[in-house]
């Protein structure tokens, strides 16, 4: 049964979503992956989505997956970029990773509003400001 398998307690790593400007000029929001360990995260995969309600509407957009083979200790790397409008929904982040050949397993989800200046702290490694999901 699924009560019965052991699911490790995920620390130290992190999601964030900062604001940047990109080379135009415009603003645009980036989401990061961050590494606080001391280990390195092999086999990545990343599963992205949003859902919510939308202008009385229930909106979801398309779920994008990533792999990434490995993320080095104390480092951060890019998720994907993220529309302004996308932060109206439900932003939705599950993380799998293996350290030492045990599988970890996290759900970072940033809802409606809570990306925004008022609960902006500093992101470690990438020098930006943004929310973070521990």
């Amino acid at each position: 049964m699924i009560k019965d398998i052991d699911q490790p307690e995920v620390d130290g790593v992190s999601v964030a979503i900062t604001e940047e400007v990109n080379e135009e000029g415009e603003k645009q929001w980036t989401a990061y992956l961050i590494n606080l360990k001391e280990d390195t995260l092999e086999n990545v995969l990343i599963r992205s989505n949003g859902y919510g309600i939308k202008d009385g509407e229930e909106s979801k957009t398309s779920e994008l997956r990533r792999f990434i083979e490995r993320i080095d200790p104390l480092t951060t790397t890019v998720i994907e970029p993220l529309l302004g409008e996308a932060l109206e929904l439900n932003n939705q982040y599950w993380i799998s990773y293996y350290v030492d050949k045990v599988l970890y397993d996290k759900k970072y989800v940033f809802e409606p509003g809570s990306v925004s200046e008022a609960n902006f702290i500093s992101i470690p490694f990438i020098d930006k400001q943004g929310v973070v999901k521990e």
